[in-house]
């Protein structure tokens, strides 16, 4: 018989995947591509026609209009679903985003095509995606999100998604053979969240135990994920072993050399991760049991993610040693699968370049056969390791677009910047495999990532000028010269930087009276806040029921306001210093204000809700507890990323409705009230106490269970109008 808490993740389980997608039988389709077309535009999928390109040398679609059919022509479904969403975007002007809430919007006759086209992809591997994009972006993703965005990814190409969900089962059964208790080991697994700092040997233990239902939940999740992925042409590049281990396997293995990595965020001793040394002849069998029992699970594609060293140091900085881990991880993994390639970040190239100098690198990537060893070149838009490197000393690698850290909400992009990188690392590289993007999480840039992936068809340089006009009207639904305007002043004026570690508006900054509270929150932009204000009001001038033209108005006025915020708190600190009470109350009201505006116009957009982001993460929960627990994880990411006073605080800041005037307007509020009783008492502030104090709610926030919205609400346009008038921040 059952036990009452396992008969609960049963009911919670069939109730998850009892609706699972529906298959061939009741649609009538008989292909990938012909089901992927269904769920985007169910309306039109008559009006479609595709066909197989045999004998084709590289990825490529045709597209062209024939007896009132568009027929769409690819080598395989990956290409054809490249060349329906070719289609889509430039002569419907339909824009399909990577939401699973945002809804598709098709014009009701379908425009012909004048001519032929054909398009070829000038890469074969197409990547995808960051271990931290699994605990800022998708912890909480039932598969429906999923299946949306396996979609998206097909539509723009993708051929190699990271798919590393699901994994913790698999070591589960690893550890449990050799002895390991259930509470040790998912006392090991951190809290949902954070498993991607877990995955990378970060971090240990942080938010566990992890609950046995995630870990059914995830390995099912995971065995559709991979399926999909692979029915739409995409191989998926799943995990192997590096080396993390739990501390408790010492136990198992005393003799066994078993170090404790090197601290990192700022976390105390007890959450340092446990590396066990590659040369260790145990190393091997771990190896030999995680990639068979993930085989027998979720089949193989033979290429596999593992980074030993990611932000933390190795046992021995020798060039020898560094040589005789990268082989025996590699060779590990070939014992298991002859076919095996290894794909590793470059990330700590980059990262810790006084570390990883170029005979240490040279050491490790030349130890792995040729060409059975790809690196990510992780962060292209502002350093090229590949330039670094002598092209990686030969091994191949993808070029990638990063775009953006923690899932911070600030406008940023160097388009122009990336175009010629592009083109110039194609043209000197013969051993440049791939193009992709490794975002940390889904962010507010959309254009840049689909830009980055339309590069890999285009046929030579492209013009990014003519490219953002026909963004805007993607985006839009239309030709109109109004938005095509306000597009060209976000290219010429806004996105020409990089994203940068620790980006966010003062709104979401630790108040202070000066600086922006903590490196984790620099509001600095290199433009002026008044050219974004007037591609705001062009944008207004525009006229689009479109859900990605809404979404764009609600994107700049945030990025406006929270620029504006700083202009506010630098009139209050002059006040300060001025000791002018009335200026005080008078400018600190208008702080406060504008977060309200901002939270007002924030909840027009289903992906800048805190709301949906708490209620996904307790609708994972099968009793009361997991509930609260899942809702403290998901509160602890978004704020204070590990404790209150750790360093990470805010590093994942949102611009979202709720978080906005529940948790960053509180912060300002208790600041401005401090400050008008230090000046009314003629005392001068007390920053640490009010530090102390600020602490304390920060970590009370997390454990809250505070109602918010889950669903948008308000008119985005008549509220992003008034506001326009209110602010007025015109040249």
């Amino acid at each position: 018989m059952l036990k009452k808490g396992s008969l609960l993740i049963v009911l919670f389980l069939v109730t998850v995947y009892g609706c699972k997608n529906k298959k061939n039988s009741e649609y009538n389709v008989k292909t990938p591509i012909q089901e992927l077309l269904y769920r985007i535009a169910p309306k039109h999928s008559d009006k479609f026609s595709f066909e197989t390109i045999e004998n084709s040398e590289k990825d490529l679609f045709e597209i062209q209009s024939t007896k009132n059919k568009i027929v769409i022509r690819g080598n395989n479904h990956n290409s054809l679903a490249v060349g329906l969403n070719y289609y889509l975007k430039n002569y419907c002007n339909t824009y399909v985003s990577w939401y699973a809430n945002d809804k598709i919007e098709l014009p009701s006759e379908l425009p012909s095509i004048p001519q032929k086209t054909t398009k070829s992809a000038r890469v074969e591997n197409r990547f995808f995606l960051n271990y931290c994009t699994f605990g800022y972006t998708m912890p909480w993703w039932q598969w429906e999100d999923w299946e949306r965005f396996i979609d998206w990814m097909a539509l723009n190409g993708v051929t190699m998604p990271l798919a590393i969900t699901g994994q913790e089962a698999i070591w589960y059964e690893v550890w449990k053979e050799y002895g390991l208790t259930n509470e040790q080991i998912r006392s090991y697994f951190t809290g949902p969240a954070h498993l991607p700092w877990h995955r990378m040997s970060n971090l240990d233990k942080w938010g566990g135990p992890l609950p046995q239902s995630w870990l059914i939940h995830q390995k099912e999740l995971q065995k559709q994920i991979v399926e999909r992925e692979r029915e739409l042409g995409m191989t998926p590049v799943l995990p192997a072993f590096a080396g993390h281990v739990p501390e408790a396997l010492k136990t198992v293995f005393p003799n066994a050399k078993i170090n404790q990595l090197s601290s990192w965020g700022g976390f105390n001793d007890e959450y340092r991760s446990f590396f066990l040394d590659p040369l260790d002849p145990v190393f091997k069998e771990i190896q030999h049991k995680f990639l068979t029992k993930q085989t027998e699970l979720y089949g193989t594609d033979h290429i596999y993610g593992a980074d030993p060293f990611n932000e933390v140091h190795p046992p021995s900085w020798k060039p020898s040693y560094l040589a005789t881990v990268s082989n025996t991880i590699y060779t590990s993994m070939k014992e298991v699968d002859s076919s095996a390639t290894w794909l590793q970040m470059s990330w700590i190239f980059y990262f810790e370049r006084e570390h990883w100098t170029n005979e240490r690198i040279e050491a490790m990537v030349k130890a792995v056969s040729q060409d059975k060893m790809m690196l990510l070149d992780y962060y292209c838009e502002n350093k090229e390791v590949w330039q670094m490197t002598d092209s990686f000393f030969g091994q191949p690698f993808i070029w990638c677009y990063l775009g953006n850290f923690g899932g911070n909400t600030m406008m940023a992009g160097n388009i122009n910047t990336v175009e010629d990188r592009i083109e110039n690392a194609l043209e000197n590289n013969s051993n440049m495999w791939g193009i992709g993007s490794t975002l940390e999480a889904f962010d507010v840039n959309p254009l840049m990532y689909e830009y980055v992936f339309e590069k890999v068809w285009a046929d030579g340089a492209t013009d990014t000028k003519s490219w953002v006009h026909n963004w805007a009207n993607t985006r839009c639904g239309a030709v109109n010269k109004d938005n095509q305007k306000a597009w060209e002043i976000l290219h010429e004026s806004i996105y020409k930087d990089p994203a940068r570690l620790g980006q966010a508006t003062l709104t979401n900054a630790r108040p202070t009276l000066t600086g922006s509270g903590n490196w984790t929150t620099d509001p600095a932009i290199n433009y002026n806040n008044a050219d974004l204000f007037e591609a705001w009001e062009l944008m207004l001038e525009s006229s689009s029921n479109s859900p990605s033209y809404k979404y764009d108005i609600a994107n700049i006025g945030r990025q406006v306001l929270g620029n504006h915020f700083a202009i506010l708190r630098d009139d209050f600190a002059e006040s300060y210093q001025a000791k002018d009470l009335k200026g005080l109350k008078k400018n600190g009201e208008k702080m406060l204000k504008l977060f309200d505006d901002l939270d007002n116009l924030l909840a027009t957009q289903s992906s800048f809700l805190l709301g949906k982001w708490l209620e996904d993460a307790k609708s994972l929960g099968v009793n009361i507890e997991e509930q609260k627990y899942y809702e403290h994880n998901a509160r602890n990411i978004i704020t204070t990323w590990g404790t209150a006073a750790q360093s990470l605080n805010d590093y994942a800041s949102r611009s979202w409705a709720g978080l906005t005037k529940g948790y960053y307007k509180k912060r300002w509020e208790m600041f401005v009230n401090d400050i008008i009783l230090a000046v009314e008492n003629n005392k001068a502030f007390d920053e640490k106490e009010f530090f102390e104090k600020v602490t304390q709610f920060e970590w009370e926030w997390t454990q809250g269970n505070e109602l918010y919205n889950s669903k948008p609400y308000g008119d985005v346009i008549e509220i992003s109008r008034a506001l326009v008038q209110k602010y007025n921040l015109a040249k």
